[in-house]
């Protein structure tokens, strides 16, 4: 297994703990902890990762001040933390890069709280975000427009509900990785594989968790995402973007290229969202625009650092720093994004790009014109090049994995 050269200070004497972080833990080694690793470490703040598996991207930062692995059991997670604040002389912020790192420091909230400065609110605030079908009920609370949504009990109640084609079926958790959750939704053009893809999903998920969504069509020119950081459900940060690409085009499980935009028509039901929820730290909501009026609609709230949040350090709004400022207890300065700032993450684009072209959904021109704009790059940084180097032999490492698990070997 690849790691880093260099381990957490297990072997520090104790130290006084105040009140406020000298140092920052990334949940997680994927590229969304990366971002947070440039962020603080370029600022001079100690980070170390907690990697496990194949996301380690993170560990093979200059930033990065040490790696450890983050077991997959929730005791022995608690059990390596309370080690790391016995052992270190630092007051860790903890910085979770997956939703399973989130909800794990949420619904350890009070245990953490007196030891580690928290970027994740309790649980009681995170699971509206966490879980699909709180989100469709908050929406519905704070009067936030969102695709036509049911959660069927059973398959009865399924067959017996007035359904509006085409539709989505997806799960509105994700604790387990397989190929219904991977594909983040199926979709159903009648009741026939409709009915087809709810049996199939049963056997991969509970069938309580499932949820049936209108499909919202259209392109990367309707995704848009309002990103935040809030306290207590005030927005003190935000910046607009529009989630132009992603992987795989038609569910995407990531973006692959993003471009910092203004549309007020997100600010406004994004802030009644964040109010009613109470939230608190860095979020991301995310929206698609229907065709046919132009109303943007909920889809999805990602309560922790998202893929393409370095884009917005790009355009002024550094969400990293800004909440390591808040936890230090100092004033944040006054920040604007600029619209037309790019991100890009190539390993993913490109396969996509090729796809589209193919299928005659994309013209050639337009996509090199993509390329060659200037824009900040997910991975390649020139003061930061290992993680850019490593990456695609990580992510082909992943790839034969996840294929020789499809095949049982």
């Amino acid at each position: 297994m690849l790691a880093a050269t260099k381990a957490l200070p297990h072997d520090r004497a104790p130290g006084p703990i105040a009140d406020v972080p000298t140092a920052a833990l990334a949940l997680g080694g994927d590229y969304r902890a990366l971002g947070v690793v440039r962020s603080l470490g370029r600022r001079g703040v100690p980070i170390w990762v907690l990697a496990s598996g194949d996301d380690r991207i993170a560990a093979f930062s200059r930033y990065t001040a040490g790696t450890t692995e983050w077991p997959e059991e929730d005791d022995e997670r608690l059990d390596l933390l309370e080690r790391l604040a016995i052992r270190n002389q630092h007051r860790l912020a903890l910085f979770p890069s997956s939703d399973e790192a989130a909800v794990f420091v949420a619904r350890h909230h009070r245990t953490l709280a007196p030891t580690f400065s928290l970027t994740t609110p309790p649980w009681e605030v995170l699971r509206w975000a966490y879980d699909k079908r709180r989100t469709h009920e908050l929406a519905v609370a704070a009067g936030v427009e969102q695709p036509w949504t049911i959660c069927p009990r059973d398959r009865s109640d399924l067959e017996r509900s007035d359904l509006r084609f085409p539709l989505v079926l997806k799960p509105a958790v994700k604790p387990v990785f397989n190929r219904f959750t991977a594909a983040k939704a199926w979709r159903a053009d009648d009741r026939a594989s409709l009915l087809q893809l709810y049996d199939e999903a049963c056997t991969l998920v509970d069938p309580r968790v499932l949820m049936v969504q209108e499909l919202i069509e259209g392109d990367g020119g309707a995704q848009l995402s309002y990103a935040a950081l809030a306290d207590s459900g005030r927005v003190l940060h935000s910046l607009v973007a529009r989630r132009t690409r992603q992987y795989p085009a038609d569910f995407g499980r990531a973006s692959t290229f993003v471009e910092t935009i203004t549309d007020p028509g997100v600010e406004e039901p994004s802030r009644r969202l964040i109010t009613a929820s109470d939230f608190t730290g860095l979020l991301e909501i995310e929206y698609k625009v229907r065709s046919s009026d132009g109303r943007p609609l909920l889809l999805d709230i990602n309560p922790r650092v998202w893929g393409w949040h370095t884009l917005c350090g790009r355009a002024g709004v550094d969400f990293p720093w800004l909440l390591w400022l808040r936890l230090q207890r100092i004033d944040t300065p006054a920040c604007e994004a600029r619209p037309g700032v790019r991100w890009l993450r190539i390993s993913t684009d490109l396969p996509t790009a090729v796809k589209e072209i193919a299928r005659g959904r994309m013209p050639v021109r337009q996509y090199v014109a993509s390329l060659l704009s200037a824009h900040e790059s997910a991975i390649f940084a020139r003061d930061d090049i290992w993680p850019g180097l490593i990456e695609l032999p990580l992510l082909a490492r992943t790839l034969i994995r996840r294929i020789a698990w499809r095949k049982g070997i």
